[in-house]
């Protein structure tokens, strides 16, 4: 049996729906069901009970994921093991996922500490909106604003994102913030790009979803759009106000974002590996606080 089988099945677990793990593939769900479908005809069994909102794993299911994570886990550390004996020797380039914003505002200005510190490093940063897996070597290292999962990763927070809401002056157009009333405004907010959190939700908690004329998963998008009079956004505070935005009292207040880095456990002494990721942990330390 293909191990690539199990992870469909890994996937649709992990991710608690056919239709999220489609999202996260970048599939269509048919693609999705068809491979679980076929996985169900190879092992003669029923894995997920359909009659059941979500991917609810029957008690065949249950058993057989546990016993598949196992071993795509143990394939993975034998291939890992592998590649980090002889990494060095082939390659020094390392590879980051990170949102555009954080790729834009955070690590490309200190690539210079990076270069100076490891002349013979070099890193493609990509920006990446979608879960991505370290195990299958999408990428080195990743910063990501949920915490992921998963025995195998070393997972260290690196800073915590303030939100709140701003307008620009312009868009205030002299109104005292005290006297706005957020219902009549327009909003702009993130959509669900990095899941369902909190500042997704929140014009919905607050009852303000009509206000709402923008989701994104941009942050340099909404900072652009508020810059721009366009509305009162969800933004990180010290972004927001590093550009002159004003900010608007909220009925619930926005929860902080954390940032996490995560490298899988057996690449984390690798040199190259190792010397992106202590940057990567330098450029987020001067300001713990700090925008995403």
């Amino acid at each position: 049996m293909d191990s690539r089988d199990l992870r469909w099945l890994l996937d649709v677990v992990d991710s608690g729906s056919f239709t999220e793990a489609a999202r996260r593939r970048a599939v269509a769900v048919s693609t999705v069901t068809r491979r679980i479908d076929a996985l169900e005809a190879l092992l003669q069994t029923r894995l997920i009970d359909r009659a059941q909102p979500g991917a609810r794993l029957t008690a065949a299911g249950e058993r057989i994921a546990t016993l598949a994570r196992a071993q795509i886990e143990g394939a993975e550390r034998i291939m890992l093991a592998a590649t980090a004996a002889r990494l060095p020797a082939v390659r020094e380039t390392v590879t980051v996922s990170a949102t555009e914003f954080v790729i834009a505002e955070r690590l490309a200005p200190a690539l210079g500490r990076l270069f100076a510190t490891s002349p013979s490093v070099s890193v493609d940063l990509q920006s990446q909106a979608h879960l991505i897996s370290l195990s299958a070597r999408d990428a080195d290292l990743a910063i990501r604003m949920s915490r992921p999962e998963g025995n195998s990763l070393l997972i260290r927070k690196i800073g915590q994102i303030d939100l709140g809401l701003f307008a620009s002056a312009a868009y205030l157009a002299g109104r005292a913030v005290s006297a706005i009333d957020l219902s009549q405004e327009r909003l702009l907010t993130y959509d669900d790009s990095y899941g369902r959190m909190p500042e997704y939700l929140w014009a919905g908690q607050v009852g303000l979803a009509r206000a709402v004329v923008l989701r994104t998963g941009s942050t340099r998008g909404l900072l652009n759009a508020a810059i721009a009079g366009l509305g009162i956004a969800i933004l990180p505070r010290r972004d927001a106000v590093a550009v002159g935005l004003v900010e608007m009292p909220s009925p619930l207040a926005l929860e902080p974002r954390s940032a996490w880095l995560v490298v899988h456990r057996d690449l984390r002494q690798v040199p190259p590996i190792a010397a992106t990721y202590d940057w990567i942990v330098a450029s987020f330390a001067g300001d713990r606080r700090s925008g995403a």
